[in-house]
């Protein structure tokens, strides 16, 4: 029989998809603030880079948390998600500032982009192309990026919350464990009684055969 532990197992972060892309994201945002932003002075750097990195860093504190505690794994899942759309208006107010196209799916190569960054997870497959890019592209890329990890939140949130309804958080499987434990401990006490007026009935019964054997 399986046993059960009151604790969850921890997600292996790395291998969540959302987080591949989450880190490829983060990558490339530094590069963007490297090669278009200006060196000093401008605040969007930080502004970017910083989203770029609390988006990713919430889903590995999520993954940790969600050990212990259900509500805030969900909690710093959505941190994370909210940095991603706080770093996706950074992309499009920089091509709006700079009187650049935000491709739409009419666009002859935002079929061609989408479908390349949702094939691909691993910074390798965009290191080259980062340093090639115009702006416009570059910015066109990240946010199908942007877009494609937010899907990806929505549907790991999803997850999230089919796992908290089958499997409870910690609190229900502490009260499982507990139940458990209470329910195993008074079905052997239940036994014992049981074996205990087994033995009385047996012990009357070799006392009687005594008595009769001495009266004989």
């Amino acid at each position: 029989m399986e046993k059960k532990t009151i604790f969850g197992k921890v997600a292996n972060y790395k291998e969540l998809h959302v987080y591949q892309k989450s880190e490829v994201l983060v990558l490339l945002t530094d590069v963007f603030c490297k090669r278009f932003l200006p060196l000093y002075g401008d605040r969007r750097v930080d502004q970017m880079n910083m989203a770029a990195r609390c988006g990713k860093q919430n889903i590995v504190e999520g993954c940790e948390e969600g050990l212990t505690s259900s509500k805030m794994e969900v909690n710093l899942v959505n941190v994370g998600r909210a940095s991603f759309q706080e770093l996706r208006e950074d992309y499009e107010d920089y091509l709006k500032r700079n009187n650049l196209p935000i491709w739409d799916k009419d666009h002859p190569r935002f079929d061609g982009m989408v479908n390349f960054c949702r094939q691909n997870n691993r910074w390798e497959a965009y290191q080259e192309l980062a340093s090639k890019l115009s702006a416009e592209e570059f910015c066109n890329m990240a946010l199908s990026l942007c877009h494609i990890i937010d899907k990806m939140f929505d549907g790991y949130l999803k997850h999230l919350e089919k796992r908290f309804i089958e499997e409870g958080g910690i609190k229900e499987r502490m009260h499982a464990a507990r139940t458990g434990y209470r329910e195993g401990i008074d079905r052997r006490l239940r036994e014992l009684e049981a074996e205990n007026q087994r033995l009385k009935a047996e012990n009357e019964e070799l006392k009687s055969r005594l008595r009769g054997a001495g009266g004989d």
